[in-house]
């Protein structure tokens, strides 16, 4: 197999023969130890809306920015955040068709660990099994990694708290206090570094993901988007609930309020 080069036209080999390309598949390294499926699979994730995950002092929090494509959408269609059994919840970035049978996945594995052990499936054995579906998938040649960066939160009964874990495309996985994920991640990370978490419930971190998604956008280019959110705290008795709707409408025109003003004000400051 022979490093390759572009010529413009097409790719050939050192020696002028056609080469390999490396992109072909995902079982495929390229000279340099780089697998191009998943690099292409994370830009898929990167173009998608922001996911942000927060582990405050009373439980964890998952917010996503659900991007409408068309006005005509009804605004529950398309979910990015889904309760995967009574304790446990995810929520992805990406190509929404993909998923679905992650989040379908994550539920038959909560079930089966249930009904086989008789207690709920601890936090970090749902995101090391989902970590080994989506790795599965980039060592197979006829697959494709999935286009998803995905955020699990889920309680544990052991030191009683819930955690909050983010899969990338690759099938690596961590825990994390505050992780961000698809369009602009980098600014949003920015943003999640300046909270004290310890201090912040999960109904303030709300309204700070809505001014951390309102902060990234630019209106300009940006679709409209519905704020979907996720959480496990104290006063749902350490269950995973979607966070109602009225909710989540307030967080939303209260991060783009603040937005709005700090705007102005940065006008003020430039005049």
């Amino acid at each position: 197999m022979l490093p390759v080069e572009w010529s413009g036209e097409e790719w050939t080999g050192l020696d002028g023969a056609p080469g390999i390309v490396y992109d072909l598949g995902c079982n495929i390294y390229s000279p340099d130890g780089r697998v191009f499926q998943i690099e292409y699979a994370a830009k898929a994730v990167e173009n998608s809306g922001a996911l942000i995950g927060l582990k405050c002092k009373d439980g964890v929090i998952i917010g996503a920015e659900k991007l409408m494509p068309s006005r005509l959408l009804m605004e529950s269609s398309g979910r990015r955040v889904h309760p995967v059994g009574m304790h446990a919840g995810i929520a992805f970035t990406g190509y929404a068709a993909d998923g679905r049978p992650v989040v379908n996945a994550a539920r038959q594995e909560v079930e089966n660990y249930h009904d086989y052990y008789g207690v709920d499936m601890p936090p970090h054995t749902l995101a090391e099994r989902l970590g080994h579906y989506f790795h599965a998938y980039t060592t197979y040649g006829g697959y494709r990694p999935f286009g998803l960066t995905t955020m699990v939160t889920s309680f544990d009964e052991v030191t009683q708290e819930p955690f909050l874990h983010m899969i990338d495309p690759s099938g690596t996985q961590f825990r994390f206090h505050g992780a961000a994920a698809g369009k602009s991640k980098q600014a949003a990370k920015t943003e999640i570094e300046k909270l004290n978490l310890k201090a912040l419930t999960c109904a303030e971190a709300l309204k700070r993901i809505s001014l951390i998604i309102h902060t990234i956008r630019e209106e300009e280019k940006d679709k409209p988007f519905v704020l979907e959110a996720g959480w496990i705290t104290a006063d749902t008795d350490w269950k995973f609930q979607l966070v109602p709707k009225n909710l989540r409408d307030e967080a939303f025109e209260w991060g783009k309020a603040e937005f709005d003003k700090m705007d102005d004000d940065d006008d003020d400051d430039e005049d």
